[in-house]
């Protein structure tokens, strides 16, 4: 059970945000080479929804949210 546990925490705290930078770069990657396309935006605000869910969460100005 705390295996489980364990294994979890890892592939959110570590394999995601690796995932996420690795899409990102990827569409930065295919963006200079190709120009934009509609897979590399797809790539990108997957990389952001990522990096939303699991990865740290943006402040606000004033602390609000």
């Amino acid at each position: 059970m705390i295996w489980n546990f364990a294994r979890k925490i890892i592939l959110t705290a570590i394999l995601v945000p690796l995932g996420a930078a690795g899409a990102r770069k990827l569409s930065d990657t295919i963006e200079r080479r190709r120009g934009a396309s509609r897979g590399t935006r797809l790539l990108r605000q997957g990389a952001d929804t990522l990096q939303n869910t699991f990865g740290r969460k943006k402040r606000s100005r004033f602390g609000f949210r």
